[in-house]
């Protein structure tokens, strides 16, 4: 079976295409046959090294969606041929892999497998932003930044179906017309645009509810400077760099803020959280309020150049990778 595997900590070309052996799912676990993977930045920071996998060598991804193969002993939810998509559990570069139970759900038959692989760990990212951390409602003024970016997309068209006023900042004029036409009601480009002093002004001096903040290093403290009073920071990625140390005093002086770093694996503690979470998000697409733009395929053995694509800019919406 092919698989990618990474042996050291690096660049992209470290991402390497070879043969390896899964072996038979344990107690807890199922073996599924992929049909497609999903592309995040989280599979960069374990490329990287700023995340730390288990051991090394180690298989990268963390979404992917096929058919179950086989199950283990104590597994009675899923059986052979059943249709179903993971998120949160490392190794999904392969042709087929082991994921625990816990982390599979059933995969709906109108929602096919490339959107199913693009879905999971960015719409469950943008689930637990969206509906725990901070509960958006009609009313709201959010800000979203990498609004063009896999997780940007999702998050703004939830968030406008949920009747929030949506600010997005984006890194080109095509990136911005895609954030228009997925939720935002105002684009920022901030490679133009101070991104603080306009949200100023399109808010009339009052700020967001809240800030989405997945890039981090480069958008610190202006993040801050977004919100209003007792608004919330939520940082939930370092697309640029991972936001330094800084005195918690700066957000009493910034209007008694509330700032908060979560991740995806919290909110999928049990299965049952894993099953809720999954059920929010695919009625929202099955209903049409949310969409899933892919906007690139590659073959798995192109792993590499998507990384390239990816850590450069180059790609908007969701990349998925074929095995």
């Amino acid at each position: 079976m092919k698989a990618i595997r990474i042996h050291r900590h690096g660049g992209p070309e470290v991402l390497a295409y070879e043969d390896v052996d899964i072996g038979q799912p344990g107690p807890g676990e199922v073996r599924v046959r992929n049909m497609a993977i999903g592309l995040n930045f989280i599979d960069v920071y374990f490329r990287t090294g700023v995340y730390k996998p288990p051991a090394l060598p180690f298989i990268p991804g963390n979404e992917g969606a096929g058919e179950v193969v086989a199950v283990g002993e104590g597994v009675g939810d899923f059986a052979p041929g059943d249709r179903v998509a993971y998120a949160a559990t490392l190794g999904s570069y392969a042709e087929e892999r082991i994921v625990p139970a816990q982390f599979l759900v059933h995969l709906p038959g109108s929602i096919d497998f490339e959107t199913g692989a693009a879905m999971m760990l960015k719409g469950l990212t943008a689930q637990y932003l969206l509906r725990r951390t901070f509960r958006v409602e009609a009313g709201h003024t959010i800000l979203v930044h990498a609004a063009a970016g896999g997780v940007g997309l999702i998050l703004c068209q939830w968030a406008k179906h949920l009747g929030a006023t949506v600010i997005g900042t984006v890194g080109s004029p095509e990136k911005a017309e895609l954030a228009r036409q997925n939720g935002c009601d105002h684009v920022i480009d901030y490679r133009k645009e101070d991104f603080v002093a306009r949200v100023k002004e399109i808010t009339g001096g009052e700020g967001c509810h809240v800030v989405y903040d997945g890039v981090g290093k480069a958008t610190f403290p202006g993040s801050l400077d977004c919100l209003r009073r007792f608004g919330y920071f939520v940082s939930f990625g370092n697309a640029s760099g991972p936001i330094d140390d800084f005195n918690i005093l700066l957000l009493s002086q910034k209007g008694s803020l509330f700032a908060t770093r979560p991740t995806l694996f919290s909110h999928l503690a049990t299965h049952e959280d894993v099953v809720e979470m999954s059920n929010d998000l695919f009625h929202v697409v099955e209903s049409g309020a949310v969409k899933i733009p892919i906007h690139a395929r590659l073959p798995l053995s192109e792993a590499a150049e998507a990384h390239r694509r990816l850590e450069g800019r180059q790609t908007t919406g969701a990349t998925v990778l074929l095995p």
